[in-house]
């Protein structure tokens, strides 16, 4: 039996994109926010680092600009970037409003009121920080400032199926109009229809389809793989950014060393004490994030020792304390003194560059289906995301979207009867053991052909893999009923199809995207995106 909902806007996902969205649609609008866990799990959560936003006086637009171009290898929108700088000083200016506490800086660049770290690629010190849980510190105010309007119904353990498009209600219309969703609910086990107006997918990343990552176990594709299903348009998703940084550990395997410890003083050092990173890069320990992630690779592979060293010691006990209270703790739980121990770390998937493509006001080539922040493709971060930029764009995002739908409305859909859930088997998929051992599959063929550095050899052999594990995923799906792991397990493979696909269009390197057949960008031509459908 499927449960009916009605809203004027459906958000999937519950991360900044979502939450900042529901805050200003609220406003004027019914609005349903779907939370796949509790409302404050998700990546945006696990955020450390910061927000990168111009506000030195030292700094300028210009800078962040280039700085961002330059990261992205040629494949930024120049439009969009420029669009998404200029806008940050309004929006870190909301968040202040809002509640969000800042660590205060003693003057600052400028006499800046807050204190601004340093990042991998920034030229100049812009990233406004929680200490080291920005993320966390963010999702706090915004879901206070939710929960306190009446217009927002909020559902948390509701785990978004599929997407309720015209062109499946009936395929007449000219325009494939999105309706809303089907939704499951984890505790309940009942379906839900949520008819809505308009639908915005805020389901955040897929770094779970990797072996290593820093991303939670929620980050499994929901959004994006929902979105191709129904006909949007997805691009680079070959661009996978592996943090440089993932504490290599047995029990904390998804916690970041944020890069503003580089950006403090720390420096990359091999399993015998040495510097290396002189020989990638001139700006060495802060180089751009794909640079450092191969440069690890490479001397993890020559050592044949699975990490090197973050050596942080000459930071000092006192301002670690101070600027990284989170990441002290956690280190010292593992047995590690920042201040005397060099920090075992291992590169890990982290943020993904590509998604489901966009406009400038979030619209998907589906009427009336938006996605924000990192389950889309803006242009934004091009080949290789620049640190922090992500925040900062799921803010602007949210408030460009919301300020089109308040200037121009929305098409209006075509009026059709509410849509019976098509129901998957009657099994119970008391087979979980099987589930487990496809995700762990796709999980370590994505690490092994997917990785850092690629071939055409080894993308032709995880396409053969994920063809056969999808097939049986589908005969899966459909003999048993509905249960989370295998809704995950479907998305994930999904996302690795799409993930593949991307990487063997593209023949040559470029940013995030190293592969050894073509192991340069080709200049010949005026880079483009890898857009399928």
């Amino acid at each position: 039996m499927a449960f009916t909902i009605h809203t004027d806007h459906l958000i999937v996902g519950s991360g900044i994109a979502g939450l900042m969205l529901a805050h200003k649609l609220g406003q004027n609008h019914k609005v349903v926010i779907i939370a796949k866990e509790s409302l404050s799990e998700n990546n945006s959560s696990y955020a450390q680092g910061g927000i990168a936003s111009v506000l030195s006086p030292e700094d300028s637009f210009e800078k962040h600009i280039e700085d961002t171009l330059e990261a992205g290898a040629g494949l930024c929108h120049r439009d969009i970037v420029q669009a998404v700088v200029e806008a940050g000083p309004a929006a870190i200016k909301e968040l202040i409003s809002l509640g969000v506490d800042f660590t205060r800086g003693k003057g600052g660049p400028g006499n800046q009121p807050y204190h601004l770290t340093l990042e991998g690629g920034h030229s100049e010190r812009r990233i406004i920080h929680a200490d080291d849980l920005t993320g966390a510190e963010v999702v706090r105010a915004l879901i206070v400032a939710i929960r306190s309007n009446p217009n927002i119904t909020i559902y948390e353990n509701m785990f978004a199926i599929d997407l309720l498009t015209s062109d499946k209600a009936s395929p007449i219309f000219s325009k494939n109009f999105c309706l809303g969703a089907y939704a499951y609910h984890r505790d309940s086990r009942e379906i839900y229809e949520i008819r809505s107006s308009a639908t915005h997918l805020c389901a955040g990343g897929h770094g779970k389809v990797y072996l290593y990552t820093s991303n939670p176990d929620v980050a499994t594709g929901d959004g994006l793989a929902m979105g191709w299903r129904a006909g949007c348009r997805v691009a680079n998703l070959e661009f996978m950014q592996f943090h440089p940084t993932c504490l290599y550990s047995q029990k904390e395997k998804t916690f970041l060393i944020s890069e503003a410890v580089r950006g403090e003083g720390a420096i990359l050092k091999t399993s015998d004490g040495r510097a290396f990173m002189q020989n990638y890069h001139p700006l060495e320990s802060l180089a751009p994030r794909d640079i450092v992630a191969r440069a690890i690779d490479s001397e993890i592979k020559k050592s044949n020792v699975p990490y090197v060293y973050l050596d942080a010691r000459a930071i000092g006990i006192e301002k670690i304390k101070a600027r990284f209270p989170n990441i002290y703790r956690v280190c010292l739980s593992q047995g590690i003194d920042m201040s005397k121990d060099m920090i075992p770390v291992v590169p890990a998937a982290h943020f993904s560059c590509g998604g489901l493509v966009t406009d400038g006001e979030g619209r998907t080539s589906i009427t009336n289906l938006f996605a924000i922040g990192e389950v889309a493709c803006t242009g934004l971060h091009g080949a290789n995301r620049l640190a922090s930029n992500s925040l900062l764009e799921a803010l602007v995002f949210a408030g460009r979207v919301a300020d089109h739908i308040a200037e121009h409305g929305l098409e209006e859909a075509p009026s059709l009867p509410n849509v019976p859930w098509r129901s998957t088997g009657s099994i119970e998929p008391d087979e979980l053991v099987v589930l487990t051992h496809t995700w762990d599959e796709i999980r370590r063929m994505m690490w092994n052909y997917v990785g850092i550095v690629r071939s055409d050899k080894r993308l032709q052999r995880a396409y053969a893999k994920i063809v056969a594990i999808r097939q049986e995923l589908e005969t899966f799906y459909w003999e048993n009923q509905i249960d989370v792991s295998l809704l995950e397990v479907r998305n994930l493979a999904d996302v690795a199809f799409l993930t593949i696909r991307c990487a063997l269009k593209r023949k040559e390197s470029r940013g995030i995207h190293y592969t050894i057949d073509y192991p340069h960008s080709d200049e010949t031509t005026t880079p483009i995106d890898t857009v399928i459908w």
